[in-house]
Protein backbone atom coordinates (compact mmCIF):
# COMPACT_ATOMS: atom_id res chain seq x y z
CA UNK A 1 0.00 0.00 0.00
CA UNK A 2 2.66 2.14 1.30
CA UNK A 3 5.34 3.72 -1.49
CA UNK A 4 8.52 5.93 -1.39
CA UNK A 5 9.53 7.95 1.91
CA UNK A 6 8.20 11.49 0.79
CA UNK A 7 10.11 13.05 3.64
CA UNK A 8 11.31 13.05 7.37
CA UNK A 9 10.02 16.24 9.17
CA UNK A 10 12.27 17.64 12.00
CA UNK A 11 10.73 20.32 14.43
CA UNK A 12 12.95 22.59 14.90
CA UNK A 13 13.52 26.08 17.40
CA UNK A 14 14.75 27.96 14.87
CA UNK A 15 13.50 27.92 11.45
CA UNK A 16 15.84 30.78 9.84
CA UNK A 17 19.31 29.04 11.50
CA UNK A 18 18.39 25.12 10.81
CA UNK A 19 17.66 26.14 7.16
CA UNK A 20 21.25 28.05 7.37
CA UNK A 21 22.53 24.68 8.85
CA UNK A 22 21.31 22.64 6.05
CA UNK A 23 21.69 25.08 3.16
CA UNK A 24 25.80 26.36 4.27
CA UNK A 25 26.96 23.45 6.46
CA UNK A 26 25.27 20.53 4.55
CA UNK A 27 24.80 22.13 1.21
CA UNK A 28 21.39 21.39 0.18
CA UNK A 29 19.25 23.41 -1.60
CA UNK A 30 16.27 24.45 0.94
CA UNK A 31 13.28 25.70 -0.36
CA UNK A 32 11.81 29.42 1.24
CA UNK A 33 9.31 29.03 4.62
CA UNK A 34 6.13 28.47 3.59
CA UNK A 35 3.37 29.48 6.10
CA UNK A 36 0.55 26.45 6.85
CA UNK A 37 -2.04 27.87 9.08
CA UNK A 38 -4.21 24.95 8.88
CA UNK A 39 -1.69 23.14 10.41
CA UNK A 40 -0.09 25.44 12.49
CA UNK A 41 3.34 25.46 11.34
CA UNK A 42 5.77 27.12 9.29
CA UNK A 43 7.40 24.81 6.52
CA UNK A 44 11.05 24.68 4.92
CA UNK A 45 12.04 21.42 2.62
CA UNK A 46 15.42 20.46 2.10
CA UNK A 47 15.51 18.79 -1.57
CA UNK A 48 17.89 16.07 -1.58
CA UNK A 49 18.58 13.67 -4.28
CA UNK A 50 16.55 10.79 -2.99
CA UNK A 51 13.50 12.30 -0.56
CA UNK A 52 13.28 15.33 1.47
CA UNK A 53 13.42 16.41 5.14
CA UNK A 54 11.04 19.23 5.72
CA UNK A 55 11.88 21.58 8.76
CA UNK A 56 8.77 22.32 10.81
CA UNK A 57 8.50 25.61 13.34
CA UNK A 58 5.20 26.39 15.42
CA UNK A 59 2.87 29.13 13.77
CA UNK A 60 0.91 30.69 16.30
CA UNK A 61 -0.42 29.66 19.86
CA UNK A 62 -2.52 26.75 18.86
CA UNK A 63 0.15 25.40 16.93
CA UNK A 64 0.03 21.61 17.16
CA UNK A 65 3.89 21.27 17.42
CA UNK A 66 4.12 23.82 19.68
CA UNK A 67 4.26 21.43 22.92
CA UNK A 68 6.94 19.01 21.30
CA UNK A 69 9.10 21.92 21.35
CA UNK A 70 8.03 22.46 25.24
CA UNK A 71 8.91 18.60 25.77
CA UNK A 72 12.59 18.96 23.20
CA UNK A 73 13.98 22.40 23.46
CA UNK A 74 16.17 21.45 21.01
CA UNK A 75 13.32 19.70 18.16
CA UNK A 76 13.95 16.76 16.77
CA UNK A 77 12.27 14.20 14.50
CA UNK A 78 8.59 14.63 14.18
CA UNK A 79 7.42 12.45 11.70
CA UNK A 80 7.69 10.07 8.50
CA UNK A 81 5.93 10.92 5.38
CA UNK A 82 4.77 8.07 2.84
CA UNK A 83 3.18 8.49 -0.27
CA UNK A 84 -0.03 6.67 -1.36
CA UNK A 85 -1.92 6.02 -4.60
CA UNK A 86 -5.21 6.84 -3.26
CA UNK A 87 -5.53 8.41 0.28
CA UNK A 88 -9.29 7.14 0.87
CA UNK A 89 -8.45 3.70 -0.13
CA UNK A 90 -5.77 3.43 2.20
CA UNK A 91 -7.16 5.31 4.73
CA UNK A 92 -10.50 2.85 4.75
CA UNK A 93 -7.87 -0.23 4.33
CA UNK A 94 -6.20 1.10 7.62
CA UNK A 95 -9.01 1.90 9.71
CA UNK A 96 -10.58 -2.07 9.07
CA UNK A 97 -7.72 -3.36 10.38
CA UNK A 98 -7.37 -1.16 13.45
CA UNK A 99 -5.23 1.75 12.76
CA UNK A 100 -6.27 5.11 14.24
CA UNK A 101 -6.75 8.16 11.89
CA UNK A 102 -6.32 11.26 13.62
CA UNK A 103 -8.00 14.26 13.79
CA UNK A 104 -11.48 13.98 11.95
CA UNK A 105 -10.33 11.55 9.63
CA UNK A 106 -10.74 13.59 6.09
CA UNK A 107 -7.63 14.39 4.54
CA UNK A 108 -6.30 18.20 4.74
CA UNK A 109 -4.08 19.48 2.11
CA UNK A 110 -0.50 19.04 2.94
CA UNK A 111 2.54 21.12 1.97
CA UNK A 112 2.73 20.39 -0.90
CA UNK A 113 -0.78 21.02 -2.05
CA UNK A 114 -1.99 17.25 -1.97
CA UNK A 115 -3.97 15.15 0.31
CA UNK A 116 -2.50 14.38 3.71
CA UNK A 117 -3.68 12.07 6.96
CA UNK A 118 -1.75 10.90 10.16
CA UNK A 119 -2.20 7.89 11.91
CA UNK A 120 -1.66 7.19 15.43
CA UNK A 121 2.13 6.80 16.69
CA UNK A 122 0.89 3.83 19.27
CA UNK A 123 -0.53 1.82 15.97
CA UNK A 124 3.19 2.72 14.13
CA UNK A 125 5.82 1.63 16.28
CA UNK A 126 5.47 4.85 18.16
CA UNK A 127 6.12 7.06 15.11
CA UNK A 128 3.62 9.57 13.57
CA UNK A 129 3.22 8.58 10.44
CA UNK A 130 1.88 10.84 7.49
CA UNK A 131 0.08 9.84 4.24
CA UNK A 132 0.26 11.59 1.05
CA UNK A 133 -1.72 11.06 -1.89
CA UNK A 134 0.80 11.02 -5.23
Amino acid sequence: MIGRLNHVAIVVPDLEAASKTYATTLGAQVTAPVDLPDHGVTTVFVELPNTKIELLHPLGEGSPIAKFLENNASGGMHHVCYEVDDILAARDKLVSEGARILGDGEPKTGAHGKPVLFLHPKDFCGTLVELEQV
